[in-house]
């Protein structure tokens, strides 16, 4: 796992310690960062179930102004404090060792241009935090993007009152959704 382009290109990335997080794949991760593409700078970044890091560190590497990682892991946490330092990235993020939902519950503060969920397979907590989001408009700004990582398996249909799907890719077992907000939301 490395990062693919801009200030960090080419560092490698630590895995977290045993099998709780998902990687996304290199081919995955440069696909969605080629969708995103001069978009993401200057922009602030929400990665929720934050794992190594990869996809915030990415994020920053090609601009963004700031990522506000979470993850209740210790191991996870401890792995990307590494990640962002040995990138040299570490002053435009936040790591919170906290649960994703009640993060989203209490959030106060500036909202996220994108927010990134990513949460462990096979639990539907991607439904539940894509919820959770919907619910909570005072985390998005009109132009948010919101995309959601999940083993194509795991997709069932989601109702929405807020976010609207716009954009569907699948890179062989990573499935990426986009959902922006809806149009009668603004």
């Amino acid at each position: 796992m490395r990062v693919i382009a801009g200030s960090a290109r080419g560092h490698r990335l630590q895995s977290v310690p045993g099998n709780s997080t998902r990687p996304i794949t290199d081919r995955a991760k440069e696909a969605l960062f080629s969708i995103l593409g001069n978009w993401i700078e200057g922009r602030n970044m929400l990665d929720l179930f934050g794992g190594t890091g990869a996809v915030g560190i990415e994020a920053l590497s090609r601009g963004a102004a700031h990522v506000q990682f979470i993850d209740r892991s210790r191991a996870a946490v401890r792995t990307m404090l590494l990640n962002l330092a040995h990138c040299k990235l570490d002053a435009w993020a936040t790591v919170a060792r906290r649960d994703s939902f009640e993060f989203i519950d209490k959030f106060e503060g500036e909202p996220f241009d994108l927010v990134y969920i990513a949460p462990p397979q096979y639990q539907e907590l991607w439904k539940e935090a894509l919820l959770a989001v919907d619910a909570k408009p005072a985390l998005l700004v009109e132009e948010s993007v919101v995309i959601v990582q999940l083993h194509p398996r795991e997709e069932t249909p989601i109702a929405l009152e807020a976010l609207v799907e716009f954009d569907r890719r699948r890179y062989g077992s990573v499935q990426l959704i986009f959902y922006e907000v809806a149009a009668e939301v603004e």
